[in-house]
């Protein structure tokens, strides 16, 4: 018997607030599942205070709200990958190895904010990939975007402690690799200017690809647009519950775990009514962990020969080439991502 496809909701509450040894493994167990059979989640439970999150949609709709002059003023250099990014800017097909064959790049616009060697301070990091932000000229923008980074950098944590759990791994096993993270807020806007022509034939909001990182919990409106390649190797719209925040794994993650962990290759369409483009907002949080940790097959997660699909890595290296991809030369070595998005159509 065959089950519909569907992202589980799973509430974390009891690594939230400290519940008891039963409640938790219930929980790891249900991580597990997903992860191994989806690659996404929705997390209830969470703790993210509705102000927030309120506060987060503001400072979306404003800073996106920008006349385009001062929105383009707010651009970092490429290679630091922070500040605004115009649509048509970047392909992220091209991160996993597919060339757009429409006559433009993903429509959405993009602002981007994360830590900084600012927040590590006796620590020499380098620049990239821990850039200075570049901040709006907007009242309380700064600090309503901070507090909902610093409530969705808690939230990967609790996962985190989660995924220890769920791979039988000592407490705390992620957390030496985390201490000073790459981390970023990508808040996302699909829409285009009055008067734009509707999307090219095949053209995508946000093209297909997987997250680079160790674990991106997203925010996003109730509105369609959000499709996963399934295993069955078909697109499914994913609609976010009420209250529920989406979760999906890295790159990172799917090479520690020798693929037992599924790091899923998903785009966003939104739908275009009479000609234009439903307005939808997003807000991903990527947790990428440390620029210097080198991530390889956890021996749990090796082949019975004791081989593995990834070889070691370290993040700052894995990073660089995939952000280089999205608005460069295709990635190599991305042929089975590739392969599956061609034969779903």
């Amino acid at each position: 018997m065959t089950h519909a496809w569907s992202v589980p909701v799973v509430d974390i509450s009891s690594y939230v607030s400290g519940g008891d040894a039963e409640a938790r493994a219930a929980v790891a167990r249900a991580v597990d599942e997903a992860n191994r059979t989806v690659g996404f989640l929705q997390v209830v439970g969470h703790g993210v205070p509705d102000a927030a999150i309120a506060g987060l949609i503001g400072a979306i709709d404003e800073v996106f709200a920008l006349p385009l002059g001062e929105k383009t003023s707010l651009c970092a250099p490429p290679k630091e990958n922070r500040g605004y990014f115009a649509p048509q800017s970047s392909s992220l097909a091209r991160t996993i190895g597919i060339q757009q064959t429409y006559g433009g790049n993903d429509y959405f616009e993009a602002f981007n904010v994360g830590t900084s060697t600012d927040d590590f301070p006796g620590l020499e990091l380098p620049v990239p990939p821990y850039s200075r932000n570049v901040w709006p000229a907007i009242g309380g923008w700064r600090e309503r975007a901070d507090t909902y980074r610093s409530e969705a950098a808690r939230v990967t944590r609790v996962l985190v402690d989660i995924y220890a759990d769920a791979l039988d791994l000592p407490a705390g096993f992620f957390v030496p690799h985390i201490d000073h993270p790459v981390e970023m807020l990508r808040m996302v806007h699909y829409d285009l200017p009055p008067g734009s022509p509707p999307p090219a034939p095949g053209q995508r909001g946000m093209g297909e690809h997987t997250d680079f990182g160790i674990v991106t919990v997203l925010w996003a409106d109730r509105v369609p647009g959000l499709q996963v390649l399934g295993v069955d190797g078909e697109w499914h719209d994913v609609l976010p519950a009420p209250g529920a925040l989406l979760v999906n794994l890295g790159d990172l993650m799917a090479r520690w775990t020798n693929d037992r962990w599924l790091s899923t290759v998903h785009r966003v369409i939104p739908p275009v009514v009479d000609g234009k483009i439903a307005r939808r907002r997003s807000a991903a949080f990527f947790q990428d962990g440390n620029f210097d940790a080198l991530i390889e097959t956890l021996p749990s997660c090796l082949a019975e020969d004791g081989t593995s699909f990834y070889g070691p890595i370290d993040v700052a290296t894995h990073l660089a080439h995939k952000v280089a991809a999205g608005r460069g030369p295709l990635t190599p070595g991305a042929q089975r991502e590739a392969d599956r998005v061609r034969a779903a159509g």
